[in-house]
């Protein structure tokens, strides 16, 4: 057979490298390597290779995947036509779940077969030669901007949507609190779409998604030469924001040293990227969102007053699904019928029985958890009718008082999930819908 396509392979372990090259040379055209991520992307523009063979950790005595999937979603972004095929030492099918739904082409597990390590690579180069005969072209800009988001009938999430119509048309810094999965990210959408900024795209940052070395380059950007594999300019998500509404999700997690530099570039308006002495002026509208109670972070140290009451000029907290039971059938009917059609099963209906176990259950992981139990309602039903047995729950962790803080709850929930999983922390991670490396902050800062 022939040797065609461009293969990038990207691994910190030189061994493997040349293991791998060794391998691939007799199947692809042309076969490159790097023991580091952090060129990834001019190497991209420079090789343009079809498929890329990423390590998913990339410093000592991290294994949680998180750098993988931060890479994996960079290349995404940029050249959505590559193809990447994610390569792990560690042997984790809900990690190799996760890196699926993020959009990975597929998942190598190490000491790997080398019959089936070039089987999914020639798979991935075939997956990618089929989509340019087809014509696919890059995905146009996203138009988040142009969808509206589900308010519901409580008299709660009805009273904030007079909030958001009020507010949206401001240039006001905006924090959205609430516990994971209420829908904080739609509604930083929903407020930018109303504003006068929603004719370019809103840039989102997830703080819990990053690995801590990379923040700084992240948000302010860098220069070439500024450290070690800086090959080429990089803009931030400030910068990239100009113009734009700029939503950085769990900003709790941002360290305390990046918190002045982020203070001074809201108060200045201007921005200093890595390895420059010139400041760059930026135009943004900031939305802010945490789980955290950020007034407690305060009094604790681990988070600047001065920031606080920087970002939450207006404070919007969402309720969490139990507290508005009206709103639960409404919106997984809405869930149906987008995954109706994304699945061919148009016209599926909510038997009675099955609408009475979802606002009997409680509904610890909100509005997500439910989308997820409709989505594989949805895959699981074979007639016309989403029934009980249709819909998998997990049992309630414990009972839920209104006394209770937002960071009480979350300890609670987070201490009986590592219990439930017998200290399996990936399992903890994607049983909770979050980052490992936000996993551990949670667990440090509670002392579990």
């Amino acid at each position: 057979m022939a040797k065609a396509g461009k293969l990038l392979i990207v691994d910190d372990n030189r061994s493997i490298l040349s293991a791998v090259k060794l391998l691939t040379d007799g199947i692809f055209a042309e076969v490159a390597t790097l023991p580091s991520p952090n060129s990834l992307i001019t190497t991209l523009h420079s090789f343009a290779p079809d498929v890329v063979l990423l390590d998913m950790n990339f410093h000592a005595g991290i294994n949680t995947g998180n750098e993988g999937i931060y890479w994996l979603r960079e290349v995404q972004q940029k050249y959505p036509e590559i193809k990447v095929v994610l390569f792990t030492a560690y042997a984790d099918i809900e990690l190799a779940v996760k890196a699926m739904k993020e959009g990975a082409f597929d998942f190598v597990v190490k000491p790997w077969d080398n019959a089936k390590l070039i089987a999914t690579l020639q798979n991935a180069y075939k997956a990618t030669k089929e989509k340019a005969k087809k014509g696919s072209a890059k995905p146009a800009p996203a138009t988040e901007n142009r969808v509206e988001m589900y308010w519901g009938e409580s008299a709660e999430m009805k009273r904030i949507r007079k909030v958001v119509e009020h507010v949206a048309t401001t240039d006001a810094n905006i924090l959205i609190t609430g516990e994971n999965g209420t829908g904080k990210e739609m509604m930083a959408r929903e407020i930018h779409r109303l504003s006068a900024r929603c004719r370019k795209t809103m840039v989102s940052l997830d703080m819990g998604a990053i690995p801590e070395t990379l923040f700084e380059s992240e948000l302010f950007g860098h220069k070439k030469g500024a450290f070690t594999d800086a090959h080429t300019d990089r803009e931030g998500k400030f910068l990239t924001a100009s113009g734009s509404t700029l939503f950085m999700d769990e900003i709790g997690n941002l360290p305390l040293h990046l918190q002045v530099k982020m203070l001074s570039a809201l108060q200045n308006r201007a921005i200093t990227p890595l390895g420059m002495n010139e400041a760059q002026p930026i135009d943004i509208r900031l939305i802010s969102a945490t789980n955290r109670n950020l007034h407690d972070a305060v009094a604790k140290g681990e988070f600047r007053q001065d920031l606080l009451f920087r970002i939450n000029t207006i404070q919007i907290h969402i309720p969490p699904l139990r507290s508005r039971k009206e709103d639960i059938v409404p919106l997984a009917e809405r869930f149906i019928e987008h995954y109706g059609k994304k699945y061919n099963k148009v016209g599926l209906l909510l038997q009675g029985e099955a609408a009475e176990k979802l606002m009997a259950h409680s509904w610890e992981g909100n509005i997500r958890e439910l989308q997820n139990a409709i989505e594989k309602a949805v895959i699981m039903c074979d007639g016309d009718m989403i029934a009980p047995d249709h819909i998998e729950l997990h049992a309630a962790t414990r009972p839920v008082t209104e006394a209770q803080t937002l960071e009480e709850m979350e300890r609670q929930l987070i201490a009986n999930t590592i219990e439930q999983c017998g200290g399996n922390l990936s399992q903890v991670a994607q049983q909770l819908d979050i980052t490992r490396q936000t996993l551990y902050n949670k667990i440090k800062r509670y002392g579990l």
